[in-house]
């Protein structure tokens, strides 16, 4: 590694477990763009160091199953913290794995964390002062598939 080439710094900013409504999926259908499903996220919770709380329910991920195989992921969310504070986060990614692997996860299966790679960027927004440096977060994280639930791990970059 090259003397000019640091380490990229990260922390922990929170753990995220998501309760998801696989089976209330809006199936849109094949598009220009791939095969679009819109599924709706129930709830779950989130925890971290500095901030802790609720997914509430109405939050969704706009999948599109792109013709190489890739599962990209669009999720949209609204977290409450424990002391009352809104934050809208939204993260984009994508799923990669084997069509084998695609399929058992479309049945609901847990996989093997060798058989997939699940990655996202996130990005924060919120008007609560208590909050507010969550407006300048660069965040990126990974995620574990467990069943049709996923648990993310993000990280605060810098």
């Amino acid at each position: 590694m090259s003397d000019m080439v640091k380490p990229l710094k990260h922390q922990h900013l929170l753990t995220l477990r998501l309760n998801v409504g696989a089976d209330k999926s809006a199936q849109i259908g094949v598009t220009p763009t791939g095969r679009r499903s819109i599924v709706p996220v129930h709830g779950g919770t989130f925890e971290g160091e500095r901030l802790s709380g609720e997914v509430l329910p109405g939050g969704a991920d706009w999948v599109l199953f792109r013709a190489d195989g890739v599962m990209q992921i669009d999720v949209r969310l609204t977290l409450k913290t424990g002391d009352g504070a809104m934050i809208y986060l939204t993260y984009q990614g994508r799923f990669v794995g084997d069509a084998r692997a695609l399929a058992d996860l479309a049945q609901g299966k847990v996989l093997a964390p060798e058989r997939y790679s699940l990655a996202t960027v996130a990005k924060f927004e919120t008007g609560d002062e208590r909050y507010f440096w969550l407006n300048n977060v660069i965040a990126v994280g990974t995620g574990e598939q467990s069943g049709f639930n996923p648990i993310y791990t993000i990280y605060e970059i810098g």
